[in-house]
Parts: C-alpha cells; structure tokens; sequence
C-alpha cells in the first residue's frame, strides 16, 4: 500500500467516525435513510459485477446498462453526501462518472482513489456494523 492510499484510508476512516457520532446523535429517520443508502452502495456493487461479468462472459458492452450504472453510481453519491457521508460519496461519483466515460481518469488515479467495487461494499458493510452498535 502506498503512502497516500494509507492517508486516504486513514482520512476515511477518520470520516466515518466523526459521522458515526453525529449519527448516534441524529433521528430515526436519518439513522435509517443512512442505513438505505449504505445498502444501495453494496446492491450496486453487486449489480455492477454482474454486468463486468456479463460484459466479459459475451464480450459485448452495452451502452444502456453502463447509463444505468452511471446514474445509480451518481445518485448514490447525492445521497450519501446529503447524509453527510462525504468520502463515499466522492468515490461513488468517481465510479459514476468512470461509467459515463470510461476514458475521463487514468488508471493511476483509479488506482489511488481505490474505488473497487470489493472495497466500496466492504466500506458500506464496515459502516453498517458500526451503526448496528
């Protein structure tokens, strides 16, 4: 791991814990808006594997699918960053805007900004623990 993935991580995890206190301070309502969105992160996260397995079983890309992800990636970022969960937010954005143009971002950047999809659901499910405490 490089320096600036272990201070990315660090800043992240820094985030989120500032944000867990606030959380136990908030509603209800917000408490389970925040548990909805965490959960769509690890649902698109699984719905995007299965089209990168689609798309390399058949060796076809399908322009259609790709909007769909990029608009549920997008969205996905507004509502984590309403939620005040901010540096999920930034990366769900990065990886919507990697599905509406996949040329945008270099993968030195992709690599830095570590917005696999294992990583994304297991920062959803880390936070999702946290909150069941």
């Amino acid at each position: 791991m490089t320096n600036i993935s272990a201070s990315l991580l660090w800043d992240i995890f820094k985030h989120a814990r500032s944000w867990l206190a606030n959380l136990n301070r908030a509603s209800d309502d917000r408490k389970q808006q925040s548990i909805k969105a965490l959960r769509n992160i690890i649902s698109a996260s699984r719905e995007t594997a299965v089209y990168i397995r689609q798309m390399n079983d058949k060796g076809l890309r399908d322009h259609s699918t790709e909007k769909q992800l990029s608009l549920l990636w997008t969205e996905l970022s507004f509502a984590l960053d309403d939620l005040g969960i901010h540096a999920l937010a930034k990366r769900c954005n990065i990886k919507g805007k990697q599905w509406a143009t996949p040329d945008h971002y270099n993968a030195d950047f992709i690599n830095k900004a570590d917005v696999s999809l294992d990583r994304m659901e297991r920062l959803a499910q880390e936070i999702l623990l946290e909150l069941k405490r």
